[in-house]
Order: structure tokens, then C-alpha cells, then sequence
């Protein structure tokens, strides 16, 4: 017997299972095919059917507009491309969200409070929620949206730190880190995907791009952590430098009292 994978492989669908099957109603699929974005389906008397590339189109539609993409960007980017580039562009559009694939976390305001090691203070989930870290669910409950994040927040405010200094990291840490992303970024596209595109995305080297991308995303995780160990170091170093000149210039003062 065919595996599940081949039976969605050969599975068609009249417009009606289309729609039901990608989440969305007949009335979009049929704008989407009036654009030029779906491919002519086969024909079986008045009927239409619709298979594998339709679904993966329709599929890679939505996850660009959820990305912000304009319906006129997305027509003009995959209108005219080969069968199988939807499926490959989904596929890389899913490596890249494995490192934002976070699991949210429902607390009570206490349960926040007490991880803290703070009193229970609303100011404090506002002042989170403002940078979409959690959400309030209702007035005694709350998502964490990026639980790790705040999990390490609090065990920092354990160690005795202001919960409104530890809070001030995070945007300025986003705005560092995007700089370095965007340049990396920038690189990966420049001197690799730059080409790929110039050469027509040819369907031998797609896992070959897929792969390198894959193995890249850890690899600048753990170098921007190296990195930033580095910094904390020679910055801790410095501090202690600074605080051991200012006793010796304050025991050098005492002493010609």
C-alpha cells in the first residue's frame, strides 16, 4: 500500500475540498486562480481538479501574506515559477521558523511573580507585554509568549538585579542582534542565493541551498554566543580595572590624610 506522503502526492481535490483542505474559502481560491497565481486545473467534464502544486501554492500564499508580503509582491514571485519551486520555498520558509518555534506558556500573575522572586505587580507584566513577550489572558493569568526569554529574565532578577534594568536589555540586545542578522543575511544572499536565483533556482541544487542554510543558522547562534561571551569577559575585566583604580586613588587620599 502507498505511504501518506504519496497518497497527498496523487490526492486531488475538487475547488471546494481545495479551499476546505489549505484553510480558506472557495470565493480566495478562485481570486488566487483569477490572478494567474494557481495553474489551469484538470478538467474531468465541468469539473476541476486540483493536486499537490495547487495546495503547496496556496499554502506558500498564506505564509507570505502572514509575513507581510503585499498580494501583488506574492503574484509576481510565483505566478510564472516552475511546479516544484512553491514546495521548496515552503520548505525553506519552515527552516527558518524551526528556531522561532516556541510553545507558549500559560502563568498566573503569581506563578510570574514568585519565578522572579518579586512582588506581584501588574506594571511589571505591561511593561513585558509591551515587548510582546507575554500577553495578559485576563487579569490574574498571562501567555508567555517567548517563555524562555522571560524564564531567564527572572532567574537575572533572582540574582538581584532591577526587573526594569533586566527589561531594558532585550530591546537594546534586538537591535544589536539585528544588526549583526542583517549582515549576515546580507553575506548568505550576496554570495549564495544571489547566483542560485541568477541561474533560473535550478531543482538539482535546491536541497544543496536548503542544506547550507540549515547548517548555517546553528552555526551563527553559536558564534554570536562565543562572541558575546568574549565581550562580557573583557568588559568584566575592564569594570574590575576601573573599580581597583578608584580604591587605590581612594586609599592613595586617605593615606595623605
Amino acid at each position: 500500500m502507498p505511504d501518506n506522503a504519496s497518497e497527498d502526492a496523487e490526492r486531488e481535490f475538487t475547488i471546494d475540498e481545495l479551499a476546505a483542505h489549505v484553510g480558506m474559502t472557495v470565493r480566495n481560491v478562485r481570486a488566487y486562480a483569477g490572478r494567474g497565481i494557481l495553474p489551469l486545473p484538470r478538467l474531468e467534464g465541468r469539473t476541476g481538479y486540483y493536486g499537490r502544486e495547487h495546495v503547496q501554492r496556496l499554502q506558500l500564499v498564506r505564509e507570505m501574506l502572514d509575513r507581510g508580503f503585499t498580494l501583488a509582491a506574492i503574484e509576481s514571485s510565483i505566478r510564472d515559477a516552475r511546479p516544484a519551486v512553491a514546495g521548496h520555498a515552503l520548505d525553506l520558509l519552515h527552516l527558518l521558523d524551526e528556531p522561532h518555534d516556541v510553545e507558549p506558556e500559560i502563568m498566573t500573575r503569581d506563578a510570574l511573580a514568585a519565578l522572579a522572586g518579586v512582588p506581584r505587580d501588574a506594571q511589571l507584566i505591561d511593561d513585558l507585554a509591551s515587548l510582546n513577550l507575554v500577553r495578559w489572558l485576563d487579569e490574574d493569568t498571562v501567555e508567555l509568549l517567548q517563555p524562555q526569554i522571560v524564564r531567564t529574565g527572572a532567574t537575572v532578577v533572582q540574582l538581584g538585579l532591577d526587573p526594569s534594568t533586566v527589561i531594558s536589555f532585550y530591546p537594546l540586545m534586538r537591535r544589536q542582534l539585528r544588526t549583526i542578522a542583517d549582515s549576515f543575511v546580507a553575506a548568505v544572499a550576496r554570495e549564495a542565493i544571489d547566483p542560485f536565483l541568477e541561474k533560473g533556482l535550478p531543482e538539482d541544487e535546491w536541497q544543496q541551498v536548503l542544506g547550507m542554510i540549515q547548517s548555517l543558522l546553528p552555526i551563527a547562534g553559536q558564534v554570536t554566543v562565543a562572541v558575546l561571551r568574549e565581550q562580557l569577559g573583557e568588559a568584566i575585566d575592564d569594570e574590575l580595572s576601573s573599580v581597583i583604580e578608584q580604591l587605590q586613588v581612594a586609599e592613595d587620599a586617605a593615606g595623605k590624610d
